[in-house]
């Protein structure tokens, strides 16, 4: 659980696919995000359109950030980032993972370590109430948490379906429902809530996490349109294929594929070709050969803490955005093969506005009865309101 600084390993490269792959330089004022030591690596940066801190520059203000999830892989690095831009930040690791005597480890001026169990409401409470006496306010809250079952949606018992959700989506609301009081009064907090591309698109051997993530996905896309007004942001970090990224020399106890378990197949799912174990296949095979950078996802994520115009969502890995485009443009070519359905079809050319022929409309406005009329749900109108 080293926190030591990564300043040095978070400002090169401008790509998030490797910490130390080389990059090309580019002309002075073209790579948006100034440049690396030596002129020749450009600074991973966020669009200008965010408005993200200035490279070289300190940022407006200094932030009070508190890190779910502070220990695992994400979040170690996320807290690293943090601290060697001089932020501070409170890391909150996991009860059942971490001794009380192994987090004070982490405490120094800038930092302070305490432990929470996401699924209990009022552990987190206490979370906000210590950072609060510590360090006076609350301005950036990031949920790294999370816990997976890789197995099959049939394999996986009620206990470990009903504990991913509990940790994945209902430390999330717990997290949201004892801090937005206070951002509420104070009129401004942001939210970086770590998703996966799992809350994009269904991956086999992961259903239920899936699920989980899917429903935390809506939250928050839910939640922003109800407290917009009262300038607290939110975002959701969608992350592909991250690996661990750290020196060889840190002793982690975390197994390379973080919180998850890997739960034998029963017979019916357990050939070597099953769909079922896609999931398993991956981590095994990847092993640290993830593509993305943790490191480099933890700086970008900083800068979203401090950026003025945050996104909705924000994809880090070419395995993340080549996926979930994928994910979309599959859903736009479904909704194009079967729009039919439910608009009707222009009349052809010539035809009165009598009887409707094929997917036309009589002269009382009801759909025609030949081929490809319109399906109209009984009870509603076709707009979808009440008749």
């Amino acid at each position: 659980m080293d926190i030591r600084s990564n300043a040095d390993t978070t400002a090169g490269g401008g790509s998030i696919a490797g910490s130390e792959a080389p990059t090309t330089a580019t002309p002075a004022g073209r790579d948006g995000g100034g440049r690396g030591e030596g002129g020749n690596k450009p600074k991973l940066q966020l669009p200008a359109s965010c408005e993200p801190p200035q490279p070289g520059q300190p940022p407006a203000k200094q932030l009070v950030w508190i890190v779910f999830g502070g220990t695992g892989h994400m979040g170690r690095s996320l807290v690293k980032s943090t601290l060697s831009h001089s932020d501070l930040v409170t890391t909150v690791g996991r009860v059942f993972e971490t001794t009380p005597a192994q987090i004070a480890t982490l405490n120094s001026d800038s930092c302070l370590g305490t432990l929470c169990d996401v699924r209990d409401y009022a552990s987190v409470s206490k979370v906000m109430e210590k950072t609060l006496d510590r360090f006076g306010r609350i301005d950036c809250i990031a949920n790294c948490s999370g816990y997976g079952v890789i197995g099959a949606c049939e394999d996986q018992d009620e206990y470990e379906v009903r504990n991913q959700f509990e940790t994945n989506f209902m430390g999330t609301l717990h997290i949201l429902q004892a801090s937005l009081p206070y951002f509420r009064q104070q009129n401004g907090g942001r939210y970086l809530i770590f998703s996966s591309t799992s809350g994009a698109l269904g991956v086999p051997g992961l259903g239920p996490y899936c699920a989980t993530k899917y429903a935390v996905e809506g939250l928050i896309e839910a939640m922003l349109y109800e407290v917009d007004s009262f300038g607290i942001k939110a975002t959701l970090v969608e992350p592909g294929l991250v690996r661990r990224d750290e020196p060889a020399e840190i002793t982690n106890s975390l197994p390379t594929w973080g919180h998850f378990l890997i739960k034998p197949a029963s017979e019916a799912y357990s050939h070597a070709t099953s769909p079922a174990l896609h999931a398993k296949r991956m981590v095994q095979w990847l092993g640290d050969r993830q593509p993305t950078s943790a490191v480099k996802c933890a700086e970008l994520v900083w800068q979203l803490g401090h950026c003025s115009y945050p996104p909705l969502r924000l994809l880090l890995g070419s395995y993340a955005i080549e996926s979930i485009r994928d994910r979309l443009r599959s859903v736009t070519e479904e909704l194009e093969d079967w729009k039919h359905l439910n608009f009707p079809v222009a009349p052809s050319e010539g035809e009165d506005g009598g009887k409707g022929g094929e997917g036309g409309e009589d002269g009382d406005g009801q759909a025609g009865e030949g081929e490809g009329g319109n399906i109209v749900v009984e009870g509603t109108s076709p707009d979808g309101g009440e008749n």
